[in-house]
């Protein structure tokens, strides 16, 4: 746009020489503004970037607080877990401070489930993959004592709903962290039950090959750390993403190598 205002003008005041000037001076604004404006829109993505991932540390810990105390009452057990979660996630002393002031902060009287969420499910509108795993990782804190109560199950369900998922997509979620759960309890079998690796692979055992491929690809593109990284999953959860792809490609090979095909 500058080098052809610069052109303009140059033509009416000097001529085609006028032209040629004024092309030339368009073109160095043009490139000085455009340097500017690159500039300007790597620290607005950075800023953007970073307050997502804010933005999803403290709602994860508040929300899995809040489901803990969803019978009323935290017990040492769960307090016990919820530790053992942020102890998966590899998360500093110094984060997991934190975690845990988020945690108490989410069992409170006073916490607002859908103030707290509203701005995840802002995020959510663009990024469904990121609230999948903000879904995925509280499922697997309430399943880490074993088995989700009842009263658990309605305040994930509710999760579920404000961040646009369905009941059936928060069953299909859970019976895939069920899957990953016993399989990872099974220290002394050898290989991945075959029942498991279908499960996580959100597929039937009567999928053609070409089906288990889609469904292999779509999972892997969905929890890819990279791909989350870059949608603002916090790097404190880097490790959990990291531990899905594996189960994902871990189950992949199972029934890869049970089927024969490559």
């Amino acid at each position: 746009m500058i080098k052809i205002l610069g052109m303009i003008i140059g033509f009416f005041s000097y001529g085609f020489f006028g032209l040629l000037l004024g092309l030339y001076i368009g073109y160095l604004v043009d490139r000085r503004l455009s340097k500017h404006y690159a500039r300007w829109m790597l620290k607005a993505l950075h800023k953007h970037l970073q307050k997502t991932q804010r933005t999803f540390f403290e709602a994860t810990f508040q929300v899995m607080g809040h489901v803990a105390k969803a019978d009323g009452r935290i017990t040492e057990e769960e307090i016990r877990v919820a530790r053992q979660v942020m102890a998966q996630m590899q998360l500093s002393e110094e984060a997991t401070r934190e975690a845990m002031m988020l945690f108490n902060k989410g069992k409170s009287a006073e916490f607002d489930l859908e103030v707290v969420l509203a701005p995840l499910r802002l995020i959510g509108q663009r990024q469904r993959n990121l609230m999948q795993m903000f879904i995925e990782i509280q499922l697997r804190a309430a399943l880490a004592d074993g088995e989700i109560a009842p009263e658990e199950h309605r305040v994930i369900n509710s999760i579920g709903h404000i961040l646009g998922f369905s009941g059936d997509d928060i069953a299909r979620l859970e019976a895939m962290m069920r899957a990953e759960r016993h399989n990872q309890r099974q220290p002394g079998k050898q290989g991945m039950a075959l029942t498991d690796a279908y499960e996580i692979l959100d597929i039937k055992d009567d999928a053609t090959d070409a089906e288990v491929k889609k469904a292999y690809r779509k999972l892997m593109n969905q929890h890819h750390p990279d791909k989350l990284a870059a949608k603002g999953l916090p790097p404190e959860m880097m490790k959990m993403a990291e531990d899905k792809s594996h189960e994902i490609r871990t189950a992949y090979e199972r029934v890869r190598e049970q089927r024969g095909f490559k």
